[in-house]
């Protein structure tokens, strides 16, 4: 049985960044060292850092002083704003620079008279943090048809959640060109999704099995999840190798294996030698 992992599954610049600067500060003996909410969504890794001593909150009124780290996702604007206001607490952003992108182009252009519209969804927490910064009317959208509910619109911008696929966005945006009279567009998907998923498309055409591994709660795992099912129906969402039933590989010749940006390389090598030993299993 053939493995063929993708080239680039796993972490990408912004998570690495992320937990660089978590551990990084672990090294600083600050005992009392939080996250705003978990750092990523992968379980594992928000296991080891909480072993390491640094422990999700999800307020900031549970924080007395210390360290407070700014998850990759990034926070709502007044929660930001409490954030700094606290002087006993010192704040680390770990935003990823490209949400942080999203968050000032959605600011501008409503400060520059546009309805704003995200596509993505909207109980994510970058989707909720990026409508923090809109101080006009504001919308959002995961499907066209959430567009269809829209009323008409004078002047119209257009952002996306950066884990969207590609052809989600460009659906959105066809189905706005009857609800504005002008619209302003920022693609701002990030680069990193959009060769994850180009990459585990292509590979799920290849192959009679398709693993995609990473947190259940991860917007850009379930999105390599349902782009992969869609071509290859025999796929499985795991969040690593214990989720492993043997039976998926039964009379399997290729075995593709792709990562979310937020599953470190050792559950990726973990799920790849599991599926392996069963393959050489299956052999005797």
């Amino acid at each position: 049985m053939q493995i063929i992992v993708t080239q680039n599954a796993g972490f990408c610049f912004g998570v690495e960044r992320a937990i660089t600067m978590a551990f990084d500060a672990t090294q600083d003996h600050d005992r009392n060292i939080y996250t705003l909410g978990p750092i990523i969504h992968n379980p594992q890794v928000v296991k080891t850092l909480s072993e390491e001593g640094v422990h999700a909150k999800e307020d900031v009124d549970e924080i007395e002083n210390g360290t407070v780290i700014i998850r990759s996702h990034g926070v709502e604007a007044d929660t930001m704003k409490k954030v700094k206001g606290k002087t006993s607490l010192n704040v680390l952003d770990a935003t990823c620079p490209f949400v942080k992108k999203v968050q000032n182009n959605a600011e501008l252009m409503s400060s520059e008279g546009y309805s704003v519209l995200i596509v993505g969804d909207e109980k994510h927490p970058e989707v909720k943090g990026i409508v923090s910064y809109i101080k006009g009317p504001v919308y959002v959208a995961g499907s066209v048809s959430d567009v269809e509910k829209m009323p008409k619109i004078k002047m119209l911008g257009i952002v996306a959640q950066t884990t969207q696929s590609q052809e989600n966005f460009e659906k959105i945006v066809d189905a706005c060109m009857s609800k504005a009279e002008e619209i302003k567009i920022c693609n701002t998907i990030c680069d990193a999704t959009e060769v994850r998923q180009y990459e585990s498309t292509d590979l799920a055409r290849k192959v009679d099995c398709m693993i995609v591994i990473g947190g259940f709660n991860s917007a850009n795992t379930k999105r390599l999840y349902s782009l992969c099912r869609e071509i290859q129906p025999n796929t499985h969402h795991i969040e690593g190798a214990d989720a492993i039933d043997e039976n998926w590989f039964d009379g399997m010749k290729r075995v593709g294996v792709t990562a979310g940006a937020s599953t470190p390389s050792t559950v990726i090598e973990e799920v790849r030698l599991k599926i392996e030993d069963i393959g050489l299993q299956n052999k005797l």
